[in-house]
Parts: C-alpha cells; sequence; structure tokens
C-alpha cells in the first residue's frame, strides 16, 4: 500500500473495516469512491467512471456524487440490498497536519434506514437477529430503528418456524453469529440481507442494558444484545429513541404459516406481490401512517384471547353508534404527522424544522381528539384517554420557537420567531437596519452622481459594492470610490463607509445564523426529553386510528359483528369473500352459507373450475381472521370458534429459489397442516394431488381425509375433481358433500356461485377451456376424447366390479371349505405350494393387502393396480 497516495492510503484502511460496504469517501463536496467500489457504484448508479493518479504505476478507477444530492444516490444502493458506510471529515483542515482526519460517522444498510423514498409510511423496516442455542431452540429479536420498536421472543420447534415468523416479521436485514448454518441463512436470504456479527463484549452490552431490563432469559438477552450492539456499532450515536424490549410469545397469536399468509393474499397479492387486490388494501381505512403500520401488524398476528378481541370488537360497535364523532375523529387524525418516526429523527438528530412544526400541529390536534372520546362515555374509551398525552408544555415551546414555514436547512437561519431570544433580536435588528442602510444609501449615491443606473449589490466574495456601468465613470468623484472588481461593461467600488457598514452586517448576518443553529439544537435537545410521552401518545393515536377503520369499512361493506362460541360450532350465513367482493364492486357477489361442528368437521367441495370453490374456502377463512383481529365480518350472521391456527394449500406454484416443483411444494404445505394441525385449527386443501398422476393423487388425497378426519378432527374445508372421494362420506361420519353448482344452457356451462349440499354430478373442464376462447375445433376433439375415455372407464369400472366378485367369492369358499385354498388358513404357505409361479404371484399381492379394513374404493382401486401389474 506505501505505493499509494497519502489520502488514498487513508482510504484503504478505512475501506478494511467495510468490505461489505461501498465508501462513501468525503473529498471536499463530493463523495468519491475508488477501486471496485468506483467500478460497480457507477454501474448501479448509472453514473460516469473516471480515474486518477493514486501514487502507484496504473491510474485507480474513480467515481463520485455530490455531497448536497448523495442521500438520492445512497436510496438507490439500499434499495438494491446494499450498504453504504458515511465517511466525513473529522477535524477542521485548516488545523490538519497532513492528510485531513477522516472516519466513517454512520453504516447505512436495508435495515437501518431512517427517512427516504425506501422508507415506506404504513411500513416497518425491521431488522432482525436471530440465535440458535440448538436445532429446536431459537432466539429472535427484531427492532425498527425508524419507529424505537423492540420486541423479542424465544421459539422452541425447527428453523421452518423460526422461517414462518420472519414473514410475519419482514426484516429486511438479519444479523447472526458466524456459526450460524450456511442452510438456514441461504432460505433467509431469499427476502433479507444476511450480516455476520461478532460476540458482543460486556462494556457495550452496558451501554445499552437498561432496554432489556425486564427480560428475564438470558438467551432473550443475548439475542437482543446481538442486534442492539450492532445498532449502536453502526449508527454511532445515542439512540434515545429505542424502546423498552417487549417480549412476546408466538402462541399467544392465531399462527399461520408462510404458505398460508401467502396464499390468503392478506398483505400482498400471489402474483403481482402487490398490496392492491389483498385484505390489508381492502381494510387500510386509517388516517395516519402509525395506524397503517399497527393494522398490518394486526393482520399478520390475529389474537386468540377472547377478553381483548372483545373489547376491539365493543370500540369498534362504539364508533359504528357514533357516526359524527367516528368523521370528527377521522377529520382530526388526518392532521396528526408519523410521531413514532418523529420521535426517531428527534433522537437521531436529523429532524429539521418543518418537522418540529409538524410535531407542534400534531399534538394540537390531540385536545381535540380528547373531547371526540370524551363524548362517547364508556369504560373502554376513558382508558384510552389516559394515554392521549397533549404535551401542553412541548407545544409551547414549539409555538414560541419555531416560526411557522421555516426552510428546510437548519444551518442558514430563518427558523426562529423573533422575541425567542434577546440576543438573536440584537443581531436581527442590526443586520434588518443595515440592510434599510444600503438601500438608503442607494439612492443617495444616485442623487449624488446623478447615475441613475448605480445599484448597490452583494456576493460572498467580494461582500457589498457599488456598480457603475462604464459609460457612467466620468461621473464618479475624484478620491471618494476605491475600485474593487473590473467586469465587462462595469466596474464595482467601495467607499470608507460603505466598508464599515458592510462588516457590520456580515458580523450580525453570521452571528445571527450561528446562534440560530445554537438555539435549534437546543430546542431539539428539549425535545428528547418528551420522547417516551411522544411514544406512548403514538400508540394510543394509532390504536383509535385502526379501531375507527373496522368501524369505517364495517359500516361501508356491512359487516357483522362476529360471536364467538366455545362449542365448536361454525356458523356463517350469507358470507362474502371480502376483496373478492369490493373487486366485482357493482356486480352482484352470491354470498354462501358455512355450517360446521364437531359432528360435521370436514366438507368435501365438487364442483367445475373457475364455479367458486376456492374463493368459498377463502372467505371462511378470511372470516375468522377478521373476527380474531376484531373487526366485523362480511356475513349476515357469523358464529365462530377460536382457530388457533390457520393451514392452506391453495393454488399451484414452483419453488425455484428452492428448486421445488409444483407437487413438492403442494406435499410440503399438506405436511406443514397435516403434522401441526389441532382440533382447534382451520384447514384449507384445495385440489391435493393434482400435480401427480391420477391414481396417486386420488389416494393421497383420501388418505389425507383419513388421516384428519381420524387422527387429528380440526375443521377442514377440502376441495376435488376427483368425484370417487365423495363416495367417503358413506365411510367417515363427521365428512359432508358440497359442491359448487352450475349449469348448462345451449352447451355452455352458467357458473352459479352457489353451495348446496352434496356431490358435483361433472366438472365442466372443457366448458371452462372454451369459455377461456381454446379453438372450437380442439374443443370438439376432447368432447370426443371424453366420451371415448368415459366408455372405457365405464368398461374397466365392471370389469374391475368383476373381478372384487371374483375375490370376495374365493374368501368366502376358503372360510366355508377349510380344503380347499384358503388365504386366511393358519398356514397358507403349505396350500400355496400347489400354485402354479402365476397364481402365487398373484396371492402374494393379495396377501400384502388388507381387503377387510378397506372402503370399497380403496380395495377396487389396490387390485386394479395388481391386475396392471400382472398385464405388464
Amino acid at each position: 500500500m506505501s505505493q499509494y497516495t497519502p489520502m488514498i492510503q487513508q482510504y484503504l484502511q478505512v475501506k478494511a473495516d467495510y468490505q461489505d460496504a461501498f465508501l462513501f469517501f468525503r473529498l471536499g463536496d463530493f463523495y468519491e469512491m475508488f477501486f471496485e467500489d468506483a467500478i460497480k457504484a457507477s454501474q448501479e448508479l448509472e453514473i460516469t467512471l473516471t480515474s486518477r493518479d493514486g501514487g502507484g504505476e496504473e491510474r485507480i478507477p474513480m467515481c463520485g456524487v455530490p455531497y448536497h444530492s448523495a442521500s438520492n444516490y445512497i436510496e438507490q444502493l439500499i434499495g438494491k440490498g446494499y450498504k453504504v458506510a458515511i465517511c466525513e471529515q473529522v477535524e477542521d483542515p485548516k488545523q490538519a497536519k497532513g492528510v485531513v482526519k477522516r472516519e466513517v460517522i454512520q453504516l447505512i444498510t436495508p435495515g437501518t434506514m431512517m427517512e427516504g423514498k425506501n422508507l415506506a409510511d404504513k411500513e416497518n423496516n425491521y431488522i432482525a437477529a436471530i440465535t440458535a442455542f440448538s436445532d429446536e431452540e431459537y432466539g429472535l429479536a427484531y427492532a425498527d430503528l425508524s419507529t424505537g420498536e423492540n420486541r423479542t421472543t424465544l421459539i422452541e420447534g425447527s428453523f421452518t418456524d423460526v422461517f414462518n415468523e420472519m414473514t410475519v416479521i419482514g426484516a429486511k436485514e438479519v444479523v447472526v453469529a458466524s456459526q450460524f448454518p450456511e442452510q438456514y441463512c441461504k432460505r433467509l436470504r431469499e427476502s433479507a440481507q444476511i450480516t455476520i456479527s461478532f460476540e458482543n463484549d460486556e462494556e457495550e452490552k452496558a451501554t445499552f442494558s437498561h432496554l432489556f431490563k425486564q427480560l428475564e432469559s438470558t438467551k432473550l438477552q443475548k439475542t437482543v444484545s446481538r442486534l442492539l450492539n450492532y445498532l449502536y456499532r453502526t449508527q454511532k450515536r445515542s439512540l434515545d429513541h429505542l424502546q423498552d424490549v417487549a417480549a412476546y410469545e408466538v402462541h399467544h397469536y392465531l399462527k399461520m404459516d408462510y404458505f398460508s399468509k401467502r396464499n390468503l393474499e392478506l398483505t400482498e397479492t400471489i402474483r403481482a406481490q402487490g398490496k392492491k387486490g389483498s385484505l390489508l388494501w381492502l381494510l387500510d381505512e386509517t388516517m395516519t401512517a402509525m395506524g397503517g403500520r399497527l393494522l398490518k401488524q394486526w393482520i399478520d398476528r390475529p389474537l386468540l384471547n377472547q377478553k381483548k378481541i372483545t373489547e376491539r370488537l365493543t370500540m369498534v360497535e362504539m364508533f359504528l353508534e357514533h357516526y359524527f364523532e367516528r368523521q370528527d375523529l377521522r377529520e382530526r387524525l388526518k392532521e396528526v404527522y408519523d410521531l413514532e418516526r418523529l420521535a426517531g429523527r428527534v433522537a437521531f438528530g436529523n429532524v429539521n424544522a418543518r418537522d418540529l412544526v409538524q410535531l407542534k400541529h400534531s399534538l394540537q390536534q390531540i385536545p381535540i381528539i380528547r373531547s371526540i372520546i370524551s363524548q362517547l362515555d364508556a369504560p373502554i374509551a376513558n382508558s384510552l384517554l389516559q394515554h392521549l398525552d397533549p404535551c401542553e408544555e412541548l407545544t409551547d415551546l414549539l409555538e414560541r420557537a419555531i416560526i411557522e414555514n421555516p426552510p428546510i436547512s437548519v444551518k442558514e437561519g430563518g427558523i426562529i420567531q423573533d422575541h425567542y431570544h434577546e440576543e438573536l433580536d440584537r443581531y436581527r435588528d442590526a443586520s434588518r437596519n443595515g440592510k434599510q442602510w444600503i438601500a438608503s444609501l442607494e439612492q443617495e449615491e444616485r442623487q449624488r452622481t446623478g447615475i441613475k443606473s448605480l445599484k448597490i449589490g452583494y456576493n460572498r466574495v467580494f461582500g457589498y459594492y457599488i456598480e457603475v456601468t462604464k459609460a457612467n465613470l466620468h461621473l464618479l468623484e475624484e478620491g471618494r470610490y476605491e475600485r474593487k472588481q473590473t467586469l465587462t461593461n462595469a466596474e464595482r467600488f467601495i467607499t470608507p463607509e460603505l466598508k464599515e457598514k458592510e462588516a457590520l452586517i456580515l458580523q450580525a448576518q453570521e452571528k445571527s445564523i450561528d446562534l440560530e443553529y445554537e438555539l435549534f439544537v437546543g430546542i431539539r435537545e428539549q425535545v428528547k426529553e418528551y420522547i417516551p410521552r411522544l411514544q406512548s401518545l403514538a400508540k394510543a393515536v394509532s390504536t383509535l386510528d385502526v379501531l375507527q377503520c373496522f368501524a369505517t369499512i364495517s359500516e361501508m361493506r356491512h359487516y357483522t359483528k362476529p360471536i364467538f362460541q366455545t362449542d365448536g360450532k361454525l356458523v356463517i350465513r350469507d358470507g362474502r369473500h371480502p376483496v373478492v367482493e369490493k373487486v366485482l364492486d357493482s356486480q352482484s357477489y352470491v354470498p354462501n352459507d358455512c355450517f360446521m361442528d364437531d359432528e360435521n368437521e370436514i366438507l368435501l367441495i365438487t364442483g367445475p373450475n373457475m364455479s367458486g370453490k376456492s374463493t368459498f374456502m377463502r372467505q371462511v377463512a378470511l372470516t375468522a381472521i377478521l373476527a380474531q383481529m376484531g373487526c366485523y365480518v362480511p356475513a349476515k350472521e357469523a358464529i365462530l370458534p377460536i382457530f388457533d391456527q390457520i393451514f392452506t394449500r391453495i393454488g399451484a406454484a414452483d419453488d425455484l429459489i428452492s428448486g421445488q416443483s409444483t407437487f413438492m411444494v403442494e406435499m410440503l404445505e399438506a405436511k406443514n397442516a397435516i403434522t401441526n394441525a389441532t382440533r382447534n385449527s382451520l384447514i384449507l386443501f384445495d385440489e391435493i394431488g393434482r400435480g401427480t398422476s391420477t391414481y396417486d393423487g386420488m389416494a393421497l388425497a383420501q388418505a389425507m381425509i383419513e388421516y384428519i378426519h381420524e387422527r387429528i378432527g380440526a375443521k377442514t374445508l377440502f376441495s376435488t375433481h376427483y368425484h370417487e372421494l365423495t363416495a367417503l362420506e358413506e365411510a367417515l361420519h363427521k365428512l359432508t358433500n358440497i359442491h359448487v353448482s352450475a349449469m348448462e344452457q345451449n352447451g355452455k356451462v352458467v357458473f352459479l356461485h352457489k353451495i348446496k349440499e352434496g356431490p358435483a354430478d361433472k366438472s365442466y373442464g372443457i366448458h371452462v377451456a372454451q369459455l377461456a376462447g381454446l379453438p372450437q375445433d380442439l374443443i370438439d376433439r376432447a368432447n370426443t376424447i371424453l366420451h371415448d375415455l368415459e366408455h372405457q372407464q365405464d368398461g374397466q369400472a365392471q370389469a374391475n366390479d368383476k373381478q372384487v366378485v371374483t375375490v370376495k367369492e374365493a374368501v368366502k369358499e376358503a372360510e366355508e371349505a377349510p380344503a380347499q385354498l384358503s388365504f386366511f388358513a393358519e398356514e397358507p404357505e403349505k396350500k400355496v405350494k400347489t400354485l402354479s409361479a402365476k397364481e402365487q404371484k398373484v396371492v402374494e399381492k393379495i396377501k400384502a393387502l388388507d381387503l377387510l379394513e378397506m372402503n370399497p374404493l380403496q380395495a377396487l382401486n389396490a387390485l386394479y393396480d395388481i391386475q396392471k401389474q400382472l398385464k405388464k
């Protein structure tokens, strides 16, 4: 490195500690990047790549961005998943000996963004830390640096449970130890950036240990320490807005794995992966950014505690009964700024005067909101009043200190009110009077010289000057004017009198600006003291916002209050899919009923494609989720149990990242439900087995239904195109056949979208293909093939029936005549010896089957498989 210039050597020394980040190295008015950083940044940011002499034999690559617009470039890099280290000059260049000292003052990462376009108003920006204590125990902590939220939990289970919780959190960055298993890191990288962190030392831990003083678990403390240590090291400043770490239990909330959340499209759609078309999109009638973030959290974590659910429903009901108060509240909430992120910016030191004006306006709404809530006269409303702290002293401070329309910059003056500070008023008076004196002087000089075009101007380089065009120079009095600058068509002068006044004016201006900044910093420090109160206020306001949102959407969409019962009964009368209903808009949505209880646990749903089977299944799940969030539901009546988990297997999709096929994804989702569901769970299985051969798929589907029926007892909605499965209703007493009705008119299918009892009579698959616009000759050919296949199937079914009768007769004869061949004799081996090789093979295969324990459909399938194998 000695061959490089001292400045490049300094760059390389700093860069050595930030190998995984772009180093923005401050040189004058630019942030410069060198070597690989420069090459990569020029590509990612589409900026010019140049080079410079670095002291070695070859020129080194270089690119840079202006200091004043660097934030835009930083946001671009963070949005692409990179990190950016900001390296600034930390000593006065005038006092520096040699190269000016520079240090990294902040590391900006996807999980530590505090402002910018990448920070969506109604979304949290979480950063998480995971500690693996064993293969079945993990510590998880996460924080939102922009709001100060801190949470942690201990997860007992496999890493899949950790991954499912991470999908709920949606963290942009995950901090793990260097020995964290790589296969887990690979899974996490699908949605987040992985950062390797080293163990904490006790001295640094003491810096933030007060934040987790409530945590008794040393494992949780260790996990939280890993996260907070990373935040303090990278941000390199006091993070006073970080709240005390709150521990929570995953099993206190309705559990939905990654697949279920995706399939139900709770916060984003499967295809577009956007908010529009999701449950969140439908519900979001919040008026504040804080309320929008809380709404998403409530969707991700519906409650299990009936008391807490009832408290929310009671508040929603109260808002529904007080329409005018709710509308007034919505208008007031619209004027409330993002108090959570504002508190974070105050602590972080990047708040400006305009932010503080917005804080003032927000606080001025709180007394009005308190008045509205007090009119509701209900115990739950009174409890919320206690947390609506108007912070009158802070409001008064901001009213007195900050002007109504300040500039963005806090270092150029013009932000502090007159009469707030006596010394500042004196400076301003001198500056204003001085400018008036300058204006008077200009008039006097024009009169004295007779030069009407004479003017007095100012610039930062030459200060104040008298400018006279060259054509009028002969009119100036000799000896009075001192030439200061020559222009093409004019000369600039200064007089002793102007020079003296200039010193007074500029001194007053400079001191005024410096003093204003000092005063602003002091005000900011005073605001810091209110951060805990502002955060408590933000929680109360956001809770009110979400509850009024529930009332607004419930009134708008004609939702009803759900009723919870513990007898296992589920009754939904005229239920609707909330999102589909909104998308259809003016079109008529066909509502449907759903009834389930302990004697009617499985609904086997048949019907044609596009008829609404999946929609019906989803609407039942969404109704349960809305109810457990504390919201009204899209139905005329809803009597529900409280579900502990919801599992879904809906739709077909490859998992390309993991290299898993559609069928493998289907089986993994099914396995997750089968192995984790309880009697209190809700399972939605849509078209299980369609990713493989007909008989494989049918066998798997039937086996799953039987397993759920006999082993689990969870309420299950199971849709299928295997009409043979409808025969299970006779063997499984807790299974009921229902179907989505359709009818043929003039050779075309008409979907009625109505759920009826009993199995469907046919699938109408070719009719659906016709609706999709496939060529008519193709449709005709498909009908011909279907006709042939149905005849073949009928013939094969008759043959199978004969074979079953033959086997049964053989069994009966064997039992009645011990001297004859019997599959059930005490010593079958001796009698099998008299058979031919082919006959013995048949016997061995049939002996392996327990026909008497099978239902008729299973026995037919098993014997048919044997027949096919023998023919081969």
